[in-house]
């Protein structure tokens, strides 16, 4: 007969923690890392203060400066790095606590789309003149709850 009992409680913690583990040190914190080293190189190099000028006027519709873009960009290549950028952004006295609510449900409602992109919808067989379309329409969802979150704030 097979053996049918359960495991006990705590080996099922450890499992679940071990995986919990293999996926912070391999997956987030790598992201984040890279994230910090992103947003020091462009402070550096001054870069971040021409992202703030490009993309100041967009930014200014959702209430946020115009280095909020660097949240959306890093967001739009992972999750992770895009809470690293916000993060390092708001240590910095960039964004405030607002602004991180402003920017919170537009990362995920477009993160880690180039991930994503060919890890999922290339192998479930999505067309590939198809991804440009989803990924505009999950940009529309980030911008819209962007504004949503706006007026809320507002209020």
């Amino acid at each position: 007969m097979a053996d049918t009992a359960k495991p006990m409680i705590t080996d099922v913690f450890v499992a679940g923690a071990r995986k919990g583990w293999n996926i912070a040190t391999t997956s987030t914190l790598p992201n984040v890392l890279m994230a910090f080293i992103i947003i020091y190189a462009l402070q550096i190099t001054g870069a971040l203060n021409g992202l703030a000028w490009i993309f100041g006027p967009l930014m200014k519709v959702f209430g946020l400066p115009g280095e909020a873009a660097a949240v959306l960009i890093g967001g739009w290549m992972s999750m992770g790095g895009a809470i690293g950028v916000a993060i390092t952004l708001f240590e910095k006295g960039i964004l405030t606590g607002a602004h991180l609510a402003i920017l919170a449900p537009a990362i995920y409602l477009m993160g880690s789309q180039v991930q994503y992109a060919g890890r999922i919808l290339g192998v479930v067989g999505i067309p590939a003149k198809r991804i440009p379309l989803m990924i505009a329409i999950s940009e529309l969802n980030a911008f819209g709850a962007m504004l949503i979150m706006r007026l809320m704030i507002l209020e």
